[in-house]
């Protein structure tokens, strides 16, 4: 059984999906829309959209930001013609069904992004291929599928009340294990593992493909799905630059206010906005305490991309990347199988690194990023072109990279965000069962479009 179907099987048996407020049953259309306004154009507003206008109704996306694709954000290098990086989400998963469909049907090409894993720990430099954990973890990681598969409902409801790392230090493995899974699962979650959640983590290692899902990439950049689907919703139905202040509902419908004045109406309204936007809007009727409870407590991966341009790709191999016991973190060739010389190495860090390193002037920043690489490389700072960044810990819609559940949540929490509030749904990431990757986002879309339908 998949986190999909758990989910929705023990939120039936507690009943935990009905409408929260009973007042609102009476303004619930029963025929299907035929004008939608949808909050947000990332990819869960987009994939709502789009499979809303494949049945014939109407939409219109409202965008706070001044560009679409919202959490996916590609990036042009500077001064190297042709080279985009991924600012934003990054991989699509070998298991990513509706990614890969999408991309097949809009003619985009998917290119292989695997990398394989160097490693520097304690001031040592292993190549990959030359470094592995203990017998003991591999022989845990080797039977992960089958451990997942075997487990009752009661046990994974058990096993959400514990931390990753919790879980992980009832095996008896070395602090060498425990320090690595750290560095490589911290970069998956965007937290320390004794923040998230062993339910949330088991179950994405075991339902994930050997890569964890970081296997390919949209050539040209991510963000060509967003404008795809864009163009075949319709650009004039997307309006970017549109905060939303307020939301009103009754008998009549939906009329949502936007910063400055401007207001919009329609039959129903799927809201995809991460939770902090959520809460900065004025919902009326309000919102029911559990729902905001849970909004309030739900949190987001402190991530920060932080890529060096380097005149030649020193690193060697296309396919590099490095776990990091540094400041840097986990360093991965962000130009990978693009044309020219130069190369980009992203510095991806999380939790408190990537606030140290945001909080640096960009001399600095670039020095300790520098310094993480240099028991493998020594000093290359004479190949540094020039260097950016982008700190999703403090994106003024999200104030994080995406959702990371943390203990006792993924059971308790997202059943009850998932909850209609009259003729509002909700979607976007941190509802789906691919939480925290773009094909999360456009299964929550779609299901939200599928309910009203």
């Amino acid at each position: 059984m998949n986190r999909r179907n758990f989910i929705e099987t023990t939120a039936l048996a507690g009943g935990i999906l009905a409408l929260p407020v009973d007042t609102l049953s009476d303004i619930l259309p029963k025929k299907k829309p035929s004008h939608v306004l949808i909050i947000g154009a990332g990819f869960a507003g987009l994939a709502a959209a789009y499979r809303l206008k494949k049945a014939g109704v109407k939409t219109t996306l409202l965008e706070a930001r001044n560009r679409i694709g919202g959490r996916v954000f590609s990036y042009k290098v500077p001064g190297v013609e042709n080279q985009v990086i991924e600012l934003g989400a990054e991989w699509v998963g070998a298991s990513h069904e509706r990614v890969i469909a999408l991309c097949k049907e809009f003619n985009l090409t998917l290119f292989n992004n695997q990398f394989d894993t160097h490693l520097i720990y304690n001031g040592e430099y292993k190549k990959a291929g030359s470094w592995d954990f203990s017998p003991e973890m591999n022989a845990f990681w080797n039977k992960r599928r089958e451990i997942w598969a075997n487990m009752s409902e009661k046990q994974k409801a058990t096993l959400d009340n514990m931390d990753w790392w919790r879980y992980l230090s009832k095996m008896n493995l070395t602090e060498r294990d425990m320090d690595l899974r750290e560095l490589a699962d911290s970069t998956d979650f965007g937290e320390a593992n004794r923040h998230v959640s062993a339910y949330a983590a088991l179950a994405e290692y075991a339902e994930s493909s050997d890569k964890n899902e970081m296997d390919l990439k949209i050539q040209g950049g991510n963000d060509l799905l967003a404008s795809k689907m864009a163009d075949a919703i319709g650009r004039e139905n997307i309006l970017t630059g549109k905060k939303v202040l307020s939301v009103k509902q009754d008998k009549s419908g939906v009329t949502v206010t936007c910063e400055g004045g401007e207001t919009f109406t329609a039959e129903r309204l799927i809201c995809t906005a991460p939770t902090y936007s959520v809460m900065k809007i004025n919902w009326d009727p309000i919102l029911p305490s559990n729902t905001t409870d849970g909004l309030n407590s739900l949190q987001y991966a402190r991530i920060g991309k932080f890529p060096v341009v380097f005149k030649e790709r020193f690193w060697g191999s296309e396919n590099f990347d490095c776990l990091t016991d540094g400041p840097g973190h986990y360093f991965y060739h962000g130009t990978k199988d693009q044309p020219g010389k130069q190369g980009v190495l992203i510095s991806y860090a999380t939790g408190d690194k990537a606030d140290v390193l945001n909080a640096q002037n960009p001399e600095r920043r670039l020095q300790l990023i520098l310094d993480s690489l240099k028991p493998a490389f020594g000093d290359v700072s004479k190949y540094v072109q020039g260097e950016t960044k982008y700190y999703w810990g403090k994106d003024p819609y999200s104030y994080g990279a995406y959702a990371m559940y943390g203990t006792g949540q993924w059971l308790g929490l997202m059943p009850e965000l998932k909850k209609p509030h009259g003729r509002v749904l909700f979607a976007g990431e941190h509802l789906a069962d691919w939480q925290g990757f773009m094909e999360g986002a456009i299964n929550s879309g779609e299901e939200a479009a599928e309910n009203m339908l």
